[in-house]
């Protein structure tokens, strides 16, 4: 960029000095090395029956999320597969997502650590889908053609508040049913009607997959406000619907939210798929609501910067359109294939809107700084934070000190200082 009028009004605006804080979230946690252990326990319990036959094939759903501990959590699935005499296998399940190819997907998957190698099984990646069965409405309902010719389905994922919608299922199992394993059709049937309708299709469908799908068990994974795996729910199939929305209510309750009513701008060092579905989770940071049917129950943002993407994300920028600033290091790594499959396949267009493109990070904060209606110019509100997953450190300006100072949840860890720019304007 080379416009020298935009850079002197940028130019103009004195940023406030920062102060590193702390949040403090419930800790209850699985360390991960015990994760196996618990896993066996809970997919042991009694009262789910032997639902595993030797030398039957299993297939284990994983999806495109930055679930925590994800690959140890799915090789000790298939562990446990494995020594009830079965045949363990992985399928992708996630939608539209990793490109909406076969080898897009298995790179997803295995860049959180689920590889043959590291589970002990194989993955089968396919985007082919047949018809199992048709849901309350008539509809046929499709599901991965590799997990529907399976002998059993365990049908593992992380359950929490969705990002675009709510309702009483969410991101959880009967979404991973309806969507996940529905791949790009399934996907495409359940976003056909807009975000608005979300929640009653993922329902719809994932009853159907339910009831006609091999589905053998639901395993629900929690986690705290750390992204920290805390809790593995197992769950027979015809229990998933009565059961999910008691744990989504659960899963609210431990969200990194952050801790104040408002701030003028909110600095985002990151957003990505692996973050959230989103880049980044509306629920915690109280910016990116790009659809109607969600409604702000957090803090009030009145601009938003995002500085960059995750590695992780390959490119996928699904979610810059909450953003009111951005950098050309983010925009030069935007992959549109891969952003824009995800919106076309959501109908979430607003999703993938690019805001104003700056030179560096310092540029994008003062922008967002300079249009700020009704602020305080000379005390601005301003929060910096590494991304929605990871909020328990925090960096708040002067102007929201007394606020911090007031809540038991919040810590103040040093002195005011200023911004860590180096010498091209962007933050180390």
């Amino acid at each position: 960029m080379n416009n020298n009028v935009i850079k002197q009004l940028c130019a103009e605006v004195k940023l406030p000095k920062m102060l590193k804080a702390r949040q403090l979230f419930d800790r209850e946690r699985i360390e991960p090395d015990k994760i196996p252990e618990a896993v066996f326990a809970e997919m042991s319990r009694p009262e789910l029956g032997d639902y595993i036959k030797p030398g039957k094939r299993i297939a284990i759903t994983s999806g495109s999320r930055g679930v925590a501990n994800v690959g140890i959590i799915t090789k000790a699935i298939a562990d446990f597969v494995k020594s009830k005499g079965a045949v363990p296998f992985v399928v992708p399940a996630m939608g539209s997502h990793g490109g909406a190819t076969a080898e897009g997907q298995r790179a997803l998957i295995e860049s959180y650590g689920v590889t043959e190698e590291f589970t002990g099984c194989p993955i089968l990646s396919s985007m082919e889908t047949v018809v199992i069965g048709k849901n309350d409405e008539g509809q046929d309902v499709r599901i991965d053609k590799n997990a529907a010719q399976a002998d059993g389905i365990i049908v593992a994922g992380r359950i929490k508040p969705h990002t675009d919608f709510h309702g009483t299922y969410e991101s959880g199992l009967m979404k991973m049913m309806a969507i996940g394993l529905g791949k790009r059709e399934g996907a495409d049937v359940c976003h056909e009607l807009g975000f608005g309708h979300m929640a009653h299709r993922v329902q719809l469908f994932g009853r159907a997959v339910a009831k006609h799908g091999p589905v053998l068990l639901g395993f629900g994974i929690m986690e705290n406000a750390y992204c920290e795996t805390c809790k593995f729910v197992g769950l027979k199939p015809h229990e998933i619907e009565s059961e999910e929305p008691k744990l989504l209510k659960e899963a609210r309750e431990h969200l990194p939210i952050l801790y104040f009513k408002n701030t003028d701008v909110l600095v985002v060092d990151r957003i990505g798929k692996d973050i959230s579905g989103t880049g980044m989770d509306p629920n915690v940071t109280g910016t990116g609501y790009c659809t109607p049917f969600v409604t702000e129950s957090c803090i009030s943002v009145l601009r938003t910067v995002v500085l960059d993407l995750t590695e992780d994300t390959h490119g996928n920028a699904f979610g810059i359109g909450a953003a009111h600033a951005t950098t050309k290091r983010l925009f030069d790594k935007l992959d549109f294939d891969a952003t824009y499959i995800n919106a076309v396949t959501s109908r979430g267009l607003d999703q993938v809107k690019i805001p104003c493109v700056m030179d560096t990070d310092k540029e994008a904060i003062q922008l967002a700084l300079r249009t700020c209606l009704g602020s305080d110019r000379e005390n601005p509100r301003v929060i910096r934070v590494q991304d929605s997953l990871h909020t328990e450190t925090i960096w708040i300006s002067q102007a929201m000190l007394p606020e911090a100072k007031a809540n038991k949840r919040i810590e103040v860890l040093g002195e005011p200082e200023e911004w860590p720019f180096d010498l091209n304007g962007n933050l180390w």
